[in-house]
């Protein structure tokens, strides 16, 4: 799907309320979310694509390349800001690339990291994995 495809799909849903801004890039979409999160989208297809968005001094990543067979999810998967990678709770290997960036915006407005929150003095070591 064409940024410009994905741009008019997100503007036609109602996420785009909470769309601060959208900035059409040649391969890639970069949104800034009302909530403070910055987004690039970039979808070679419905099953090669990346989603990577910043919340602070925080990055995180969903992905199809490189796999990662062991993980329930393969080839997609998530980046947590800790540089680890877990089987991807949101986004579907074929799904049409809008669903797949609707879902993702749809969680980063009510949680920017997703729920994996850095972990505690006494957890050090240990992130928080919410079921999602």
């Amino acid at each position: 799907m064409l940024p410009l495809e994905l741009k008019a799909r997100l503007e036609a849903h109602a996420v785009a309320e909470q769309l601060a801004a959208i900035t059409l890039c040649r391969d890639a979409l970069q949104l800034q979310l009302a909530n403070g999160v910055a987004l690039m989208l970039c979808f070679a297809s419905a099953a090669e694509y990346s989603m990577s968005w910043r919340w602070g001094d925080a990055e995180m990543r969903i992905d199809t390349a490189p796999t990662h067979p062991g993980l329930a999810s393969a080839p997609n998967h998530l980046h947590l800001p800790d540089g680890s990678v877990i089987a991807d709770p949101l986004s579907h290997v074929g799904a049409a690339p809008w669903v797949n960036a609707v879902r993702l915006v749809e969680r980063l407005l009510a949680a920017p990291l997703l729920g994996y929150e850095q972990p505690s003095t006494e957890r050090a070591g240990a992130w928080i994995h919410p079921t999602l």
